[in-house]
């Protein structure tokens, strides 16, 4: 928010008003006065910035400090505690009025002299401007001293109604005084001049514009059923609002949920009428389309207000324009809206899905639709009864009553009514942890229940997510955290839900509250939560960190907790703190799509979901499976793997409650309609449309050539002429984790103990982990039959001709048949084709027979036929792959593709580079980036250099490639990423790049490679123990240096094994997931004292190599040691195998 003040010499400055942060500190350290802790008291302004509700700082152009003001929901001090202020209050001082939902207290207020009056008025505008309900701001404290006249001229004091009273400084501030109601009454014709440039600003809304008196004729339509209504700050027109009591109630229960708001339809009259609210119903599309994108939302019939006349309980609001500066007050409307329509009790706003949430929504509770919804519009409903003031107080014996009529129609009651009777009988659970219980009342009705528990495994919490991105964890005492066990309270009373956790927060003691989402496979936790969407709108998603696989028996007393290392159910977190109670999230409507679960989607959904300050409503995806994380896939066997998302990972990620997942596929895309057609008949709609299907082994396709008579490979026909038979029940196409599991239960139930033939054929190294999944089923080698099919040109399973070697000879140890170059022909001898008994291959000399009793296809990997068929229907350009541009665009605007489906248009001229070359996890994360730039409303568009646009991006993040191998070898292979084809001469590695240790037949073998800069660019494992996988994915792009001299140790004789080396407690510091940034901290100190020394870093120098020696200067040294100490003593929770200043 800017706005110009002026200082007290009649100095003019342009200002910024915007919430307090951490970095803000040493700023308003520089603003606390002597007499400054004479009325706050001792100042902690990093502890102040982390417990207060609100905090808000007023900065200039340059981004100093000019004022703060910091705001809690009970007074300084230990004069009261802040669980009984209200009583307090009221006992001592005529403060009838003031209420936790209308009253906050000033904690802090600082300012530069010249600017202190101008600052505290801005500050107290701003906070009454910004929170509706806000009425007070009390300044109450046990330290009575002289006031800055800034706040001494604005707050007055509070009159004692005890005499002796308490001794303590007693000062309120009223809304009136900065805020002054606005003043609403019936639009009159006069005041159409007024209303038009509120309109036009921020409108193209052609109906209401395009005729120089139309607004008139809306204004002269009102009547008795038809509301239009202005709103003025000192007599100047500020808003305008239109509400019609004619709603479509047929059209909305049939949409939507509504059966939540008791009543919401009192009676419904079959009668068809033209209702007054239907204005300009002749408008053309094209004005329509623009009704929709416009400010505020109009119903037309493809709302609400459509042509069906019914007697109910609600009306509807039309048309909303407020002047910018008054837009958080749009909420004084709804009292006057009520009063006109005085014999209604819902009010109701529908919003287009394309269109972001403006303020008086905050105030509606949002009715979701179902993904396949055709109405692209959002509903919120306000309940008359959210006028009213909802308390928020200890559960009590008596309430329980009435929590039972609350949660009769939920599941999981009972364990809420157990908790609450725990609660009040011992004040904690059968386990001994203290529990307390909230009760949410309006007029003595209860709306709500609340009962959290003392967070035990605060710890394990720190160790495993990224709570410290939210909190300073050393300002929070361990009885400060608990976590949400239950939570009900009525959709009606959906706006009071961040009130209803401050003062959760306030009343319990607490600061922190912290919900656990567990999987459906995972379901461990009996919690009753309703609605888990109230509670993910207040809190932040937090995102989990990598953990370090420590070696445990090395270690000994020097390895972490025990509590921080085992092995817990996996769960999405989330996080309500005190400051985020008062810091409302952006709400995204934009109804986005998303085809396949591959890792670029899931990617994509993750870093959308984990958005702290956004939520958006409406993410769907569509996946052959289901959701991937729905069930424990981790040893199911049969595909390679890249590490991106285990199942663990994927239940650590809320994406579960921000999406709407559909079983099925993508069979076509109406572009005109902007919808998508599955494979069950349902039309998904969407605004914007994400393909990331990837690329998925095909169904076999038999050359169908007469086996009979001798031919070769080399006299095929082309593969156009090839023909396909139904899918016989033993063939498996395997895809995914669910074809695993699938395929695994099969082959246990009908075929282990057999004496079959088992066929593989494809040529990847899925062939190979198939072949180790069936050995370790008891399926004797003799059965298997690994048939591969002609490689492509420059294509092997394995890089490593050691790998190669061993994984060769594994097979042949364990009697698994091996036939290279074979060209499935026929099945069955084109016979009747399920089940399968036989198949037949054409080789580079004679044809090949088998018999078979199961048959495993892992051949022609593409694009699926389906996903072909619809980007081709749907006139996308499709050239082998889906074309896109570098923005991930394709030539529809409103469809994105990312991922090995794609390919970059011809006019980059890079054939030999696609996302296929790439990390496809940094893929999704980067077109998630493109997203979260378009919907963020804090985050201006960055300017691209000129010609920009005609360069593909490269990513950085290493190809991962891992599985389990025949031998029982674990396998995992990490590479840059490369392009397809080079032309001209490649880039020669250093002759000594290459670091080997360990050998195949003892099962240790680990191959490192070094580029020219001795940074690690190839990583190769083969060992029969398991590998720590996140640890060695560190090690990519790290200099050698960084790695304990590894060069010159290895060189000296003195790294025998590899595996050994890398668990060495030393490089638990490298595999900390917060070592990057340690590497961006050293590297910007050591820049800024090159430059101070004359020297210069080139931004062409990669910031993993070490700075030259002749920077090794003792200043340097001293602030990169001091950084390095001070990193590990901040994660000494994880480091303990590290001595701390003062230790020793």
């Amino acid at each position: 928010m800017i706005r110009t003040l002026t200082s007290a010499d009649g100095h003019e400055e342009t200002v910024t008003i915007r919430r307090s942060e951490s970095a803000d500190a040493p700023g308003i350290d520089g603003l606390i006065s002597s007499s400054t802790p004479l009325v706050f008291g001792k100042i902690d302004v990093i502890r102040s910035l982390e417990k207060v509700n609100l905090a808000l700082t007023v900065a200039d152009e340059r981004d100093d400090i000019l004022a703060h003001a910091s705001f809690s929901d009970y007074p300084i001090g230990d004069l009261v505690d802040q669980a009984q202020w209200e009583p307090f209050l009221h006992k001592h001082f005529n403060t009838e009025t003031c209420t936790p939902l209308n009253t906050l207290f000033l904690h802090l207020f600082v300012a530069q002299a010249g600017f202190a009056s101008a600052c505290a008025k801005e500050i107290m505008r701003t906070v009454f401007n910004y929170f509706a309900e806000l009425e007070h701001v009390c300044l109450i404290s046990p330290n009575v001293g002289d006031l800055d006249p800034a706040l001494d001229a604005m707050f007055e004091p509070l009159i004692c109604q005890t005499d002796p009273g308490p001794q303590c400084l007693a000062l309120i501030c009223h809304r009136d005084e900065h805020c002054p109601q606005l003043y609403i009454r019936l639009a009159r014709v006069e005041d159409h001049d007024d209303i038009l440039p509120i309109i036009e600003e921020q409108s193209n809304l052609l109906s209401l514009t395009d005729r120089p008196y139309h607004i008139v004729d809306v204004i002269e339509s009102q009547n008795e059923r038809f509301l239009v209504a202005v709103c003025e700050d000192d007599g100047v027109i500020v808003g305008f609002i239109t509400a019609t009591a004619r709603v479509d109630l047929k059209k909305l229960c049939s949409n939507y949920d509504v059966s939540d708001f008791e009543g919401l339809n009192v009676e419904q009259q079959q009668k068809h009428e033209e209702p007054a609210a239907q204005l300009e119903q002749s408008r053309d599309e094209d004005e329509q389309r623009q009704t929709q994108r416009s400010r505020a939302p109009e119903q037309e019939k493809t709302q609400l207000t459509g042509a069906l006349s019914q007697k109910t309980n609600a009306f509807c609001i039309n048309y909303l324009f407020m002047d910018k500066k008054y837009e958080t007050r749009s909420v004084e409307f709804i009292p006057y809206m009520f009063q006109y329509f005085s014999d209604r009790k819902y009010c109701i706003i529908t919003l287009p899905t394309a269109q972001p949430e403006f303020p008086l929504l905050q105030n509606f509770a949002h009715v979701r639709s179902g993904p396949t919804s055709s109405l692209l519009h959002e509903v919120y409903i306000f309940d008359m009864t959210g006028l009213r003031n909802l308390e928020v107080r200890p559960a009590g014996a008596a309430d329980r009553p009435a929590v039972c009529e609350l949660l009769k129609d939920l599941n999981l009651n009972e364990s809420l009514l157990q908790d609450l009777d725990s609660f009040c009988n011992i004040r904690s659970d059968p386990n001994g942890v203290p529990l307390q219980a909230f009760v949410a009342q309006v007029d003595g009705r209860v709306v709500g229940a609340v009962i959290i528990r003392e967070e035990q495994d605060i710890e394990y919490l720190r160790a495993h997510y990224n709570i410290e991105n939210f909190i300073y964890f050393s300002h929070h005492r361990y009885e400060e955290h608990a976590h949400i066990r239950h939570f009900v309270l009525r959709p009606s009373f959906q706006c009071f839900t961040r009130h209803v956790f401050k003062e959760v927060l306030r009343l319990a003691h607490k600061s922190c509250l912290y919900y656990k989402l567990y999987p459906p496979h995972h379901r461990r936790e009996s919690s009753c939560v309703h609605s888990l969407n109230f509670v993910l709108k207040c809190a932040v998603p937090v995102r989990p960190r990598r953990q370090i696989i420590y070696p445990l028996e090395e270690l000994g007393i020097n390895a972490p907790s025990r509590r921080l290392t085992e092995d817990q159910a996996p769960f999405a977190l989330s996080l309500i703190s005190r400051k985020l109670t008062m810091e409302p999230k952006f709400t995204i409507n934009t109804r986005i799509v998303v085809v396949g679960a591959s890792d670029t989607g899931l990617a994509f959904l993750e870093e959308l979901c984990l958005c702290p300050h956004l939520r958006f409503n409406n993410l769907v995806l569509i996946s052959t499976h289901g959701y991937p994380g729905n069930y424990d896939h981790e040893d199911v066997g049969f595909l390679s793997t890249s590490y991106a998302y285990s199942s663990g990972d994927l239940a650590r990620i809320p994406v579960l409650s921000s999406a709407s997942v559909l079983t099925g596929k993508m069979v076509r895309i109406n572009r005109n309609s902007k919808c998508v057609l599955m494979s069950g008949g349902q039309k998904v709609p969407y605004d914007h449309l994400v393909l990331c299907t990837g690329l998925q082994y095909q169904a076999p396709s038999p050359s169908g050539v007469d086996v009979s008579q001798p031919i070769t490979n080399s006299q095929l026909p082309p593969q156009s002429t090839r023909c396909r038979y139904p899918v016989p029940s033993n063939l498996f196409t395997i895809n995914d984790p669910h074809d695993c599991m699938a395929a695994r239960r099969w082959l246990c139930a009908n075929f282990v103990e057999l004496e079959d033939n088992a066929i593989v054929y494809g040529n990847s190294i899925d062939v190979y982990t198939t072949a180790e999944t069936l050995l370790r089923l008891g399926i004797h080698g003799s059965r298997i039959h690994l048939v591969l099919p002609p490689p492509g040109p420059g294509i092997a399973c394995f890089t490593d001709s050691a790998v190669d070697k061993a994984v060769a000879a594994a097979v042949k140890s364990a009697n698994v048949h091996v036939h290279r170059d074979c060209v499935l022909a026929r099945m069955n001898n084109g016979e009747q084709p399920d089940p399968l008994t036989s198949v037949s291959f054409t080789t580079d000399s004679e044809p090949l027979h088998l018999q078979c009793g199961v048959f495993i296809n892992l051949s022609d990997k593409g694009v699926d036929e389906d996903t072909i068929k619809s980007i081709s229907k749907s006139f996308l350009v499709f050239d082998g792959r889906l074309i896109i541009d570098a923005s991930f665009q394709t030539r529809d605007p409103a469809i994105c593709a990312a991922g090995p489906l794609t390919k970059f248009a011809p006019r980059y001229y890079t054939d030999e580079w696609s996302h296929a070359n790439f990390n496809s996890k940094e893929v999704g994360q980067e077109l998630a980036a493109m997203f979260l730039s378009r919907f963020c409303p804090t985050q201006e568009a960055s300017d691209e250099p000129v010609g920009m646009d005609r360069l593909v991006p490269l990513y950085k993040q290493p190809k991962v490639q891992g599985g389990k191998l025949p031998g029982g070898y674990n396998y995992l292979h990490v590479t840059k990423p490369a392009p397809t084809k080079l032309e001209g001469r490649s880039v020669q590695p250093l002759q000594d790049g290459g670091i080997v240790t360990g050998r195949i037949e003892t099962g240790n073998y680990f191959c490192l490679h070094l580029d020219r800069n001795e940074l690690v660019e190839t990583l190769t494992c083969l060992s029969l123990k398991p590998i720590p996988v996140s640890n060695y994915l560190c090690l990519h792009g790290k200099h050698q240096q960084l790695l304990g001299q590894l060069l010159n140790r290895y060189h000296q004789g003195l790294i025998r094994d590899l595996y050994s080396f890398f668990r060495q407690s030393w490089c638990s510091a490298i595999f900390l997931d917060r070592f990057s940034d340690l590497e961006q901290e050293l590297r910007q100190i050591s820049s800024i004292k090159l430059k101070g020394s004359g020297q210069q870093m080139t931004e062409e120098e990669d910031p993993n190599i070490p700075l030259p020696d002749g920077s090794n200067d003792a200043e340097i040294r001293a602030a990169l040691r001091n950084s390095s100490v001070k990193y590990l003593s901040y994660n000494r929770n994880l480091l303990p195998m590290f001595a701390r200043p003062g230790q020793l």
